[in-house]
């Protein structure tokens, strides 16, 4: 076993390889561990060099785990949750002075971090930590005050404070589509490869539902599926076919230009996204001006 720890990898090298392996994008992996895509590319690409095997696939502006990345990727994670529990447990209740906010991967990074100076210049001096996952909340690793995710996955004891609407519809690259045909009916989109985020349970609404809204008989078998959203999302700014999009997370690709709406239909869930308190006796004091602050931005 000592021969077999000193032949490992240097482990700082690991950390990036999880987060990238867990999300299947250098961008988020860099942007949840506060580092730059570049640095998390050299990382991942040194650990390639020093396994002898290739981790990930690139291609078309998006990573792809391999069988050996996949599998590598499990042991590697279970590994640091089980160090993550073990310190929190030495610490005691893995608390610190942090205001804590739980946050859905897609709304973390696309809806929450542009917005999160506004906090901070309402609430000056406030330690806020933002724990981004895929997971919901009753796979909660550590202790929050605050969390946001999708109405209606798993909550545990977490209370619910609030929840507020969204819309979802159709968004791909300007380049997809002839800009002389738009607007599309929704009968249209058949012609396209639909990309589609395919979990279980199906927490989210996926095209067989949308297509429903609208009274569209949708019979095309040209899908593209994914287990993660925001791979999704890089697929469809990279031109490889129609996603659905939710508008708190696609607005701001849209006004950037990376992504369009190829057809005006839209549904609107009066309450697609939660807002939940902490169950833990021992949340921040800033718990209550944190939850106000959501609702002011979520309200918008």
């Amino acid at each position: 076993m000592d021969n077999q720890l000193r032949n490992l990898p240097p482990l700082s090298r690991f950390k990036p390889f999880e987060a990238a392996a867990r999300l299947e994008s250098f961008s988020l992996a860099a942007a949840e561990l506060g580092m730059t895509q570049t640095a998390i590319s050299k990382q991942i690409a040194q650990l390639e060099s020093d396994l002898g095997t290739t981790l990930f696939e690139r291609r078309n502006r998006a990573v792809f785990l391999t069988g050996e990345g996949r599998r590598l990727g499990q042991v590697v994670s279970t590994a640091l949750s089980s160090i993550a529990s073990e310190v929190a447990y030495i610490r005691g209740d893995g608390r610190s002075d942090e205001l804590i906010l739980h946050c859905q991967l897609c709304e973390a990074f696309y809806w929450l971090m542009p917005r999160l100076a506004r906090f901070h210049e309402r609430h000056p001096g406030t330690e806020l930590r933002v724990m981004s996952a895929l997971k919901p909340l009753t796979e909660a690793q550590t202790p929050f005050d605050v969390a946001i995710q999708t109405t209606g996955r798993p909550s545990g004891t977490a209370k619910l404070a609030f929840t507020v609407s969204d819309e979802i519809f159709p968004v791909c690259a300007p380049s997809l589509i002839d800009p002389s045909t738009l607007p599309l009916d929704p009968d249209d989109l058949a012609a396209y490869s639909l990309l589609s985020h395919r979990v279980i349970p199906q927490d989210w609404m996926d095209w067989p539902d949308w297509f429903e809204a609208f009274g569209v008989a949708q019979t095309s078998e040209r899908f593209t599926h994914f287990d993660s959203f925001p791979i999704v999302l890089q697929a469809a700014v990279a031109g490889q076919g129609v996603a659905l999009g939710w508008k708190r997370t696609v607005q701001g690709m849209i006004d950037e230009g990376k992504l369009i709406r190829p057809c005006r239909e839209t549904v609107v869930h009066p309450a697609e996204l939660a807002v939940y308190q902490g169950s833990g006796g021992k949340l921040h004091p800033m718990t209550k001006p944190l939850l106000a602050w959501l609702s002011d931005e979520l309200s918008e």
